[in-house]
């Protein structure tokens, strides 16, 4: 069935557009008409009530480490870091059940609908029990993922993440990752089973993951490689710490990343997740390969990871998106702003990451990161144009700064100016799941979501 829509302004693929009428069928976008005449604007045409943005994919995701976020801001030793806030993500991965992850799974995936999220990249490495053991199902806490999806609304990238030692070289796993190991073989027959639960034509994809240089070795990212569908995207973390790119050094006497460059080859199937800790070559073999890097502002900050090097990166024209991985935070914007204001305290200047033909911050970030997330979650979206998933968000007109703003400066005031968020509407694969900034099950998912705290922590 087709759905027609009228927006007063939107941000289509080719720029800032009045008075747009498109239509929606099969959860794609069939046909795009910008200045369109008043009479398109009749009883038949659902009209929308403020500016129309694509949806944002939301690249990396831990689901989980949302019931910690705001837990570990609590200096207990002088020289806290990365490694040791590791070690508190293990104790409560300890003690989360199947269910509890559904639950987790579900509040976060509606609070990033809310927040304008349409699709999310979910790097799952939760699989065992407790023990270690596997579950009779052995994608039991998968299927809890891809279930909060389905009943969130949400698109999920399925990307279950190979995970076999504690660092470089093959060391043996310590007792706080055993509920993430797998033999190459396991893993394989895990994605085998994962992809015979989706559906064509869903709002789901599955992807291939490894969750880094140090937890798996070169032969099995061969193996795993040698499986690979071409239509999946391949994630991994890389050069988050630096202490990383010290032992990868080590270990085989280069950087991560031009480890993979020179050993596996990068394309535009590849997501390189934080890829913080880059020299300048590594720099351009990424921007050269078409590879996604996958920032997470929020969560690099917080961790204490470094700062991107984002001005060098765009001189190349790489491409990347962004992720809220840890869910310290789930907004849009500020993933945005952390990103820009980072480059901005490093070089002393203002106005730092912007395109050669958009020199406005706000709006060139948020379409970036919009198509490159797209690509990174392996689904044809990011974008109002014909052909594309029609995931879309709808701002709230009521407020000033939206109502009175130029469309070019819609996404600064946004990102650089609000304190609260305006997204009022949102459309996944056509279909509304926020509405007036409601969620239907928000209540029920909040609810159960606080039994889950109350009684893990």
């Amino acid at each position: 069935m087709k759905t027609s829509y009228f927006a007063e302004t939107a941000l289509l693929a080719e720029g800032w557009c009045s008075d747009v009428r498109f239509d929606v069928e099969d959860g794609r976008f069939v046909r795009i008409c910008a200045e369109a005449p008043a009479e398109d604007a009749d009883a038949e045409v659902i009209r929308l009530a403020g500016p129309v943005l694509p949806g944002m994919p939301n690249l990396h995701s831990h689901a989980f480490q949302r019931l910690m976020a705001g837990l570990a801001e609590v200096c207990r030793n002088p020289a806290d870091s990365f490694w040791s806030w590791r070690e508190l993500m293990y104790g409560i991965v300890a003690k989360l059940s199947p269910e509890d992850v559904g639950v987790i799974a579900r509040q976060l995936y509606i609070e990033m609908l809310k927040a304008g999220y349409t699709q999310v990249a979910e790097f799952h490495y939760l699989h065992h029990q407790p023990d270690g053991q596997a579950y009779s199902d052995p994608a039991e806490t998968s299927q809890r993922i891809l279930a909060a999806a389905d009943s969130s609304g949400i698109g999920v990238t399925l990307l279950p993440v190979l995970y076999s030692h504690a660092d470089f070289g093959g060391l043996p796993a310590s007792s706080g990752q055993r509920r993430f190991i797998h033999t190459t073989e396991d893993y394989l027959a895990l994605q085998y089973q994962l992809d015979s639960l989706l559906e064509a034509g869903s709002r789901h994809r599955l992807g291939s993951c490894f969750h880094s240089l140090r937890a798996v070795t070169p032969e099995q990212i061969t193996q795993v490689l040698a499986q690979h569908s071409p239509e999946w995207p391949i994630h991994i973390h890389i050069a988050e710490q630096q202490k990383e790119v010290d032992a990868c050094l080590g270990w085989s006497g280069k950087r991560p990343v031009q480890w993979l460059l020179d050993n596996v080859g990068l394309d535009s199937r590849w997501c390189l997740i934080h890829a913080t800790h880059l020299d300048l070559s590594e720099v351009e073999g990424i921007a050269r390969s078409g590879a996604v890097t996958g920032l997470c502002p929020s969560t690099e900050a917080n961790l204490g990871d470094g700062i991107f090097p984002g001005t060098d990166y765009l001189q190349h024209q790489g491409r990347f998106g962004i992720g809220s991985d840890s869910h310290v935070s789930l907004s849009i914007s500020e993933e945005l702003k952390i990103l820009e204001y980072s480059q901005r305290l490093r070089d002393q200047q203002r106005n730092r990451l912007y395109g050669v033909n958009n020199p406005v911050v706000g709006d060139f970030l948020y379409r970036s990161a919009a198509q490159g997330g797209a690509r990174a979650c392996g689904i044809e979206a990011g974008e109002i144009a014909s052909g594309k998933r029609a995931d879309f968000i709808v701002l709230d007109n009521s407020h000033p700064f939206i109502a009175t703003a130029q469309p070019e400066q819609l996404i600064n005031r946004w990102v650089f100016a609000l304190n609260e968020n305006p997204v009022l509407d949102v459309y996944v694969a056509g279909q509304q799941q926020v509405a007036a900034g409601r969620h239907p099950l928000e209540e029920r998912a909040r609810n159960d979501f606080a039994q889950v705290l109350k009684r893990l922590l």
